[in-house]
């Protein structure tokens, strides 16, 4: 019922939507004499802000057309080159006839499914397409995909995992944002076990929870403060119609949006009393920073009910991973495995969502690698979003994890010749 009493409330605000936005492009219109005066300045911000505030918000653009690269700038073409239902595998190709045959490092990014799109991680592909061959897993709002298309849930999300970096091809090197830590350590203890030939030459972990034990914050407190049961019965709905994917379960995207805004609801009233004061005042830059910010904040996605429960159960209440009690189809997954992977985690020393220590986690599973295959960095300032974007991460973070790779490429390289 509460999607439905959601898409209902969606539905009856619609024409006011349409009203406050005619109100604003009347008076935004110089020619209007109340265009020009502080009422007629406060009832379009008033107007903007009503608009911006009801209305859903689709999947943004990467948007990602260039580059630079060696001084030149590089055109960049978006192309989906694996497609599941659930999924689709991106390339960033570089137009290598501006810029020369490049040999740069093959990187999958795991994008999160926690809600957002993967396009949040915008920015970190625009730091990293300078100077490596980049792939990202762009998953499908589950509202979206049909109900023949079957179940997706942690064991379909590893296999994903797998069967892209098998698609990409040897000497891979995986990074995972936040919730796809997991997944990723996962995948690649079960491909080492395989002893399959693409296993990643080295997996990042950045702001994952590994072992949300420790430093647990108000996520893993809320994961462990009801039973499974209790989320299935109150946060998982089927897709009303007229959706293409009507009648699946899903966890709704504007329900994890609502828990994501409440943990510093302080900070989002203040944001948006800043931008209605920006448009008063005609403060073009600041209003439109915000509308960048939040028009990529507010977008969400559904994810399907089976994932959903399934990652809550096994990662946040059970610890099967550092427990050593996870399973993939029923075949135990065991980080011990993992033998000539370099293995780096990330953390954030002002993370609120994913507690310091909870990624690093991952080094204690990986017992049989060498210390030299062992990697950790605490970025000192920084909070969650910070780990993979923004100022830090692309003066501090990303330079260390272009250096790890470069160096396991150049490791490799040189054992292949002896």
């Amino acid at each position: 019922m509460q999607y439905h009493t959601y898409e209902m409330a969606h539905a009856l605000l619609t024409p006011w939507r349409a009203q406050a936005k005619l109100v604003t492009q009347v008076l935004g219109n110089p020619l209007v004499p109340l265009a020009h005066t502080g009422l007629g300045r406060t009832i379009s911000a008033a107007c903007e802000l009503f608009e911006g505030v009801t209305r859903r918000y689709g999947k943004p653009a990467w948007g990602i057309h260039a580059t630079k690269i060696g001084g030149l700038t590089v055109p960049v073409r978006e192309e989906v080159v694996l497609r599941t239902p659930f999924c689709e595998l991106r390339h960033f190709d570089r137009d290598e006839t501006v810029c020369g045959k490049r040999y740069d490092p093959k990187v999958l990014l795991v994008a999160p499914m926690s809600g957002h799109y993967a396009t949040l991680l915008r920015g970190t592909v625009q730091t990293m397409i300078q100077e490596h061959n980049i792939y990202v897993t762009d998953w499908v709002d589950a509202r979206h995909v049909p109900v023949f298309a079957g179940k997706f849930d942690l064991d379909d999300f590893i296999e994903h995992i797998i069967q892209m970096v098998r698609f990409i091809g040897h000497n891979t090197h995986v990074i995972a944002v936040c919730q796809p830590s997991v997944p990723v350590l996962a995948a690649t203890a079960i491909m080492a076990a395989m002893g399959d030939e693409c296993r990643p030459a080295s997996i990042t972990l950045m702001g994952g929870p590994i072992d949300t034990r420790c430093n647990p914050t108000v996520v893993n407190h809320h994961a462990m403060s009801k039973d499974i049961g209790w989320f299935e019965r109150n946060v998982i709905s089927p897709v009303p119609w007229p959706n293409v994917g009507c009648m699946r379960l899903v966890y709704p995207g504007f329900i994890q949006l609502s828990g994501f805004m409440a943990m510093n609801l302080d900070r989002h009233v203040e944001a948006h009393r800043g931008y209605f004061n920006s448009l008063i005042k005609g403060d073009c830059d600041s209003a439109e920073q915000h509308r960048r910010f939040y028009d990529e904040y507010l977008a969400v996605m559904d994810l399907p009910a089976e994932f959903f429960l399934q990652t809550v159960k096994t990662v946040f209440q059970d610890h099967d991973l550092p427990e050593g009690r996870m399973k993939w189809r029923g075949e135990p997954v065991d980080c011990g495995a993992i033998e000539d992977t370099v293995v780096m985690t990330v953390e954030g020393e002002r993370d609120d969502i994913c507690g310091l220590g909870q990624t690093e986690a991952a080094h204690r599973l990986c017992r049989n690698l060498p210390p030299e295959n062992h990697v950790h960095y605490v970025q000192p300032g920084v909070g969650h979003y910070g780990v993979f974007n923004g100022t830090r991460w692309r003066t501090e973070i990303q330079p260390r994890i272009r250096e790890m790779i470069r160096a396991v490429n150049f490791q490799r390289r040189r054992t292949a010749m002896n």
